[in-house]
C-alpha cells in the first residue's frame, strides 16, 4: 500500500549549537522537539507517536517518551545510523496512513564533538561489537579509511579525480558562508581543498565532514491536522529504504543503497530526477555525494565526477542545487548522523524559507537521502522525496 501524500511535515528545528558540553543528550533532544513543535504551533500534548533512533539516552525511545512525558499510541525506534530519521519519515507517514497516530515526533541528538572526536586526529571505529568483530577488529578499520578506498576504487574504475571530489566541499562552502550557524563558513577553492592534509588517500581533510554537537527534530501530521496550522504544506510523497549485508563480501563499493531506495522512492512519487528542483544529498565525505547522485539517476554511473564539477550543485549557478546549509561538509554532523539535517533543509526549500542567497526559485519538489552505518559494512540507506502543495 502506498503511503503517497499521506502525511505533511509540520514542524521542522535545527539545533542551533554545535558544541554542547554543558548540555546532556536528553536535554538536547528536548530541545530539539520543542523547536520542531513550536514551528508547526503545537505541543508535546499533541504528539501521539514518537520516532527516534540509537542515538537517544538508554539506545531505545521509551527513555526519551518518559523524559518528555508523552502520551503515546505509537512508538518506533528503528536503529540504522545515520539514515535512521528518513526511514522513520517513511514509518512515520505509515503510521499516520493506518490511523495508528496523528502527529508523529521524530528527534536526534548528541555531542562527539565535546567528547573530543575529530576528523583524522583521533579514531573512530564502529563502536560495540558486531557480529564480525573477531575478524575485523585487529585491523582497527575506521570510517574514513574505508571511504578513502571507496574513493580510490571510483577514480580506478571510472576516472573520478580528485579535482571533482573537491568540486562537492566547494559547492558546500559556498551555501555554508550564508548560515550563520555553519561550523565552516569560509567559502574554499578547489586548490584549497586538494592542500589540506590528506586523512585517508585520496581523501583531504575537507573532503570530510564536520564533527558536531546538536540535533534536530521533525514533526509529521496526518493532512487535515497540517491544514489546520497555516504552515506552507509539505507533503511527504515519495519513500524507500533498502538494508545491503555484506553478502560474504561480494559487495560492490562504488554502488550504493540509493539505487534501490531512489528507484523506490521515485516510483512512489511519480516523478523523476530531472523533476527535483533541489536535493539534499548525505555528504558525511564527497565521494559519497558523487555516488549517490549516480544511483539516484542524475546521472550515469560512473559520470558523478563529471557531474558535480564547475559548480553544478551550487544554488543559482548550477543544475542541481544541493545541501544549501552547508550540509555535513561545512554545516552540521549532529551525532555523526546526517539524515535529520538533510530533511530538514529540503522543508526549508519548499516553505521558501532558506537563506534568500541559496533559496532555489519555484522550489515545489525536492529530495532527501543518505546513507546510514558504512557502504559495505551494515549499509543501509533511505531516500524520501518532499512536495509542496
Amino acid at each position: 500500500m502506498s503511503n503517497k501524500g499521506s502525511a505533511c511535515v509540520v514542524g521542522a528545528w535545527e539545533h542551533p549549537t554545535r558544541l554542547a558540553p554543558d548540555k546532556s543528550v536528553a536535554q538536547l533532544h528536548a530541545e530539539c522537539a520543542m523547536g520542531a513543535l513550536a514551528d508547526a504551533g503545537l505541543t508535546l500534548a499533541d504528539v501521539d507517536g514518537y520516532f527516534c533512533a540509537g542515538d537517544v539516552p538508554g539506545g531505545g525511545p521509551l527513555w526519551m517518551a518518559d523524559y518528555l512525558n508523552l502520551r503515546l499510541r505509537y512508538l518506533d525506534g528503528t536503529e540504522a545510523g545515520g539514515c535512521s530519521y528518513l526511514i522513520q519519515i517513511e514509518h512515520a507517514a505509515a503510521a499516520i496512513a493506518a490511523g495508528k497516530c496523528d502527529v508523529a515526533l521524530i528527534t536526534l541528538a548528541g555531542k562527539p564533538r565535546s567528547k573530543g572526536q575529530a576528523t583524522g586526529t583521533k579514531p573512530r571505529p564502529f563502536g560495540p561489537e558486531r557480529p564480525e568483530t573477531p575478524w575485523d577488529l585487529a585491523y582497527d578499520a575506521t570510517i574514513a579509511a574505508i571511504y578513502g578506498m571507496y574513493a580510490m576504487r571510483h577514480m580506478h574504475e571510472f576516472g573520478t579525480t580528485q579535482e571533482q571530489l573537491a568540486w562537492v566541499k566547494v559547492a558546500a562552502s559556498q551555501h555554508a558562508q550564508h548560515n550563520p550557524n555553519a561550523m565552516l563558513r569560509k567559502p574554499v577553492t578547489v586548490e584549497e581543498v586538494l592542500a589540506s592534509p590528506v586523512i585517508a588517500d585520496p581523501l583531504h581533510r575537507l573532503d570530510c565532514c564536520v564533527i558536531s554537537d546538536g540535533g534536530g527534530a521533525l514533526v509529521l501530521a496526518r493532512p487535515e491536522i497540517a491544514r489546520s496550522l497555516k504552515r506552507p504544506l509539505v507533503r511527504v510523497i515519495g519513500t524507500g529504504e533498502t538494508i545491503n549485508t555484506n553478502a560474504g563480501g561480494d559487495i560492490d563499493v562504488v554502488r550504493t543503497g540509493a539505487r534501490w531506495t531512489g528507484a523506490s522512492a521515485f516510483a512512489q512519487a511519480g516523478v523523476t530526477p530531472a523533476d527535483i528542483k533541489y536535493a539534499s544529498i548525505y555528504d558525511n565525505f564527497t565521494i559519497m555525494v558523487i555516488m549517490q547522485l549516480e544511483d539516484l539517476g542524475f546521472c550515469e554511473k560512473g559520470r558523478g565526477g563529471e557531474f558535480v564539477a564547475d559548480g553544478n550543485l551550487i544554488s543559482g549557478v548550477g543544475r542541481l542545487p544541493f545541501n544549501t546549509d552547508g550540509g555535513g561538509l561545512c554545516n552540521n554532523h549532529p551525532e555523526n548522523r546526517g539524515g535529520i539535517t538533510k530533511a530538514i533543509e529540503a522543508v526549508r526549500q519548499l516553505r521558501g524559507e532558506a537563506h534568500p542567497a541559496v533559496q532555489v526559485p519555484n522550489c515545489d519538489l525536492a529530495l532527501a537521502c543518505g546513507p546510514g552505518l558504512v557502504v559495505g559494512s551494515a549499509h543501509a540507506h533511505a531516500t524520501v522525496i518532499f512536495e509542496r502543495e
